[in-house]
């Protein structure tokens, strides 16, 4: 009987994964060509596209970069004042094109109030120079771990959504007079957008769109629906795909399908005024940046969506049909590589970063 039970709920946690239905593919076995366009030392955190050409790229350290290449150029630019400890640094990068002026955001940790936090500056582009940087928004955080900032940025329109992690304040993901564990909703100054959830709630912070979020390290528009998907970490096992509405509260840490790293679990699984994930992944994947691939080159892949994966070392790409998962397939597993992030290139073809200093394009082999 016991035997029985165990087998029920395995298919169970099967097909609440999708896991049954991901075929894992090496690299070697592919019909496509992984050529590194870019090598540094350093873990690369971040990158964008100026153009099809010109990269902006960010290594953990502290380094921003600007690279040309098909012209062979290589800059080093102009940083905020980084802190770089532990999982921070200087994150993630983009580039926005404005009216009379072309602007760069980054993400970074920084002190503020003697507190290891989230910022985000701009500065201005002009023929490949920063110049003008300043800082638009500081986190307001508990905790001063050198973990979970969180940091990825979506551009929708003329808002900016930041993530935001818990800061290993696990609590204050839950505590909305605080920016841990919160996806935040911005304008293109760094201010708290207008018809933001809370904007009234007394002691709320204005800039804050969701929480209950633990560590969410990628975010993306679906071009098909126009909704926003992010990921993020769980502790062991419990990583998450969500589909991120105003205002929304997405459990962490009262729900979770994780457990302690030490073994017993943290809370329950479900809660009728939290949200359920997309997806969730036990054991973990440890999904870091994500991007759905827009491009042309490789048709069959069109508007599917594609996480980076660090601890499992794979991208990973996912089918999403009716905010349902319906396929998975693990690529590049036999790289070997932390993957950090990816892009779908305004060249047609997607990208990917590894921690081990690389910026890899991949492309039919036809």
């Amino acid at each position: 009987m016991i035997r029985k039970h165990l087998l029920i709920m395995g298919i169970l946690v099967c097909i609440a994964l999708v896991g049954c239905r991901h075929k894992p593919v090496s690299a070697s076995s592919l019909p496509y060509n992984l050529d590194t366009v870019f090598q540094t030392d350093g873990i690369i955190w971040g990158f964008d596209f100026i153009s099809p050409e010109e990269l902006l790229i960010t290594v953990r350290e502290g380094k921003l970069i600007y690279v040309h290449l098909t012209q062979n150029i290589q800059k080093s630019l102009p940083t905020p004042q980084v802190a770089a400890r532990g999982q921070g640094g200087l994150l993630d990068v983009h580039y926005r094109k404005g009216t009379g002026k072309n602007y760069v955001y980054l993400t970074y940790s920084t002190r503020s109030q003697n507190q290891l936090t989230t910022a985000l500056a701009r500065g201005v582009w002009d023929q490949q120079t920063l110049s003008q940087l300043q800082t638009l928004f500081i986190a307001k955080v508990s905790g001063d771990s050198g973990r979970h900032f969180g940091s990825r940025l979506l551009f929708q329109d003329s808002h900016i959504y930041m993530t935001i992690g818990d800061r290993a304040e696990r609590d204050d993901a839950q505590d909305l007079s605080y920016h841990n564990g919160k996806i935040l909703r911005l304008t293109l100054e760094g201010k708290a957008a207008a018809g933001n959830p809370f904007e009234n709630t007394s002691g709320a912070l204005p800039e804050i769109w969701s929480y209950g979020h633990r560590n969410p390290q990628g975010i993306d528009l679906d071009p098909v629906t126009g909704e926003i998907y992010s990921c993020e970490f769980g502790p062991r096992g419990g990583d998450e795909l969500n589909r991120v509405e105003r205002g929304k509260n997405y459990g962490w840490p009262i729900i979770t399908y994780g457990r302690e790293y030490w073994g017993p679990s943290i809370g329950e699984t479900q809660h009728p005024k939290m949200e359920q994930p997309v997806a969730y992944w036990v054991p973990s994947i440890s999904p870091s940046g994500m991007a759905f691939y827009q491009g042309d080159k490789i048709p069959q892949w069109k508007n599917n969506l594609f996480l980076a994966n660090l601890s499992s070392t794979h991208l990973r790409r996912l089918v999403l049909k009716q905010n349902k998962v319906v396929e998975q397939e693990v690529l590049f597993e036999d790289l070997r590589e932390r993957i950090r992030h990816t892009r779908s290139g305004p060249d047609g073809y997607l990208y990917f970063s590894t921690d081990s200093g690389k910026i890899i394009r991949v492309a039919p082999s036809s």
